[in-house]
């Protein structure tokens, strides 16, 4: 049966739990001790396909992490409000792969759960988040196990009634000797090995035992406190003074453990901004350094052959007749030297060659003005592409057509082109009359949230180069 699956998951083993969720648990299990035969449950309905957890419109998959945790799942998960750590891994995984998705969304409402395989899963999520930028909400409730899962993604929120915390670690032995003997059971364990039948729940614990049970939970608590410190940048005692409380609201923020208050429409269209001019500014920083690289390349080619023709000839420059081919007195030069040699018609009996001594090594190139130039030359290269990433920005702005604005930065064009192409645009679109009326506050600049965000990506882009 499953039922004895899932309290030996319970009982005898630590856990990341919040104890008012362990509470419910035990007492719905708790008049089941004896384990009545139950008909079988039917499988539940199978689950929507991860790729399909994300809004199009936004690029942001959402994940949810959503009942208790636990490491594998069994035939009870969807009845029984259990998720499983390698459901949330593959909704993670498909979500990385998917190249429509900007970014993912984890939508807690936990208590928590086992503690085997969360901190792996935490692991996971951090190096997603390297990738896909990777935020979580707790919506309402990221206790313990919970929170393990929200503390590794880059930003935290809470709603305005939802707890985080419970970082801490709880274990539980049921003793129904009492309870055997009421009903004429009474049970002989044959083991071999002193702790064998350590947390037996059919005798008293004893001493022994229960320290063995406590020296675990406490190696535990000492991992998940670790694994916050680190994923929040927060210091361990600071964490461990919490006793494992819970934090609401305001007091999530203000302990550290969340970064900000928000409901779930706010979550959403702060990270579709966030990710507009994140792709934004990947664009243009490609763009630039693109058209950067090849200015440098290009001098560098030119530097390159120039250096090669020098230590190819080294006589050529120290001979005044061919030190500049382009000087109008280099043949009047050449014409006065044949005049001024000696004239000697004999025909003399060849000499002995003289020994020529090596040639000295040549001193290595020091910088000379070509380097100047060529790095003044990829220093205006990257100055006219930071100009022409503005002003296809401020075009697009002004044309209602932000969204188009990585477009063209991939495609390369040109400020006139980008303008011609929404003049275009705009002349196939249909007329929009409006009406301003005189006494109308002006519109501040930055007033349009999305575009706003899309040029100060751009600005904030350009100011780095």
């Amino acid at each position: 049966m499953l039922l004895p699956h899932l309290a030996s998951r319970l009982y005898g083993t630590p856990l990341l739990l919040a104890r008012t969720k362990l509470d419910i648990i035990l007492s719905v299990l708790g008049s089941r001790i004896d384990w009545p035969i139950q008909s079988e449950l039917a499988l539940p309905p199978p689950r929507a396909s991860p790729s399909g957890q994300h809004m199009a419109a936004t690029g942001i998959a959402v994940v949810p992490v959503h009942g208790s945790l636990v490491r594998r799942a069994i035939a009870l998960d969807a009845a029984s409000g259990l998720t499983s750590y390698g459901d949330i891994a593959a909704m993670l995984d498909a979500a990385a792969a998917d190249p429509t998705v900007s970014g993912i969304l984890l939508d807690i409402d936990s208590p928590g759960g086992e503690a085997g395989g969360v901190f792996e899963l935490a692991q996971r999520i951090r190096a997603v988040d390297a990738i896909k930028p990777v935020w979580a909400l707790a919506c309402d409730s990221a206790f313990s196990a919970a929170y393990a899962i929200a503390c590794a993604a880059s930003r935290v929120f809470v709603t305005q009634t939802a707890g985080v915390g419970s970082i801490g670690v709880i274990a539980m032995h049921v003793d129904q000797s009492v309870r055997d003997a009421q009903e004429g059971y009474r049970f002989t364990a044959v083991s071999a090995g002193d702790f064998k039948n350590d947390l037996s729940p059919h005798e008293p614990i004893d001493k022994a035992a229960l320290g063995r049970l406590q020296t675990e939970v406490d190696r535990l608590y000492g991992l998940f406190v670790d694994h916050v410190a680190s994923m929040r940048g927060m210091q361990a005692k600071a964490i461990r003074d919490t006793q494992a409380g819970l934090f609401f609201g305001p007091d999530a923020v203000r302990s550290g453990f969340a970064d900000s208050l928000a409901s779930t429409e706010q979550v959403v269209s702060e990270f579709t901004t966030y990710l507009g001019a994140r792709n934004v500014r990947g664009v243009a920083s490609r763009v630039i350094s693109a058209k950067a690289l090849d200015v440098q390349s290009s001098a560098s080619l030119v530097l390159q052959t120039n250096s090669k023709e020098i230590r190819m000839n080294p006589e050529t420059a120290n001979d005044p007749a061919i030190a500049d081919p382009d000087d109008p007195t280099a043949e009047a030069d050449q014409v006065r030297r044949k005049e001024a040699a000696p004239s000697d018609t004999t025909v003399k009996s060849p000499s002995p060659t003289p020994s020529v001594a090596p040639l000295a090594p040549l001193a290595p190139l020091t910088p000379t003005v070509n380097d100047v130039a060529i790095s003044a030359a990829v220093h205006s290269a990257k100055a006219e592409a930071v100009a022409q990433a503005i002003s296809i920005a401020e075009l697009c702005q002004l044309a209602g057509q932000s969204n188009r604005i990585a477009t063209f930065l991939t495609q390369g064009l040109s400020a006139a082109q980008v303008r011609q192409t929404l003049l275009a645009s705009r002349a196939q679109s249909e007329e929009i009359t409006s009406l301003i009326a005189p006494d109308a506050a002006p519109k501040s600049a930055g007033a349009s949230g999305d575009t706003g965000a899309l040029m100060a990506a751009v600005k904030k882009l350009t100011q780095k180069i």
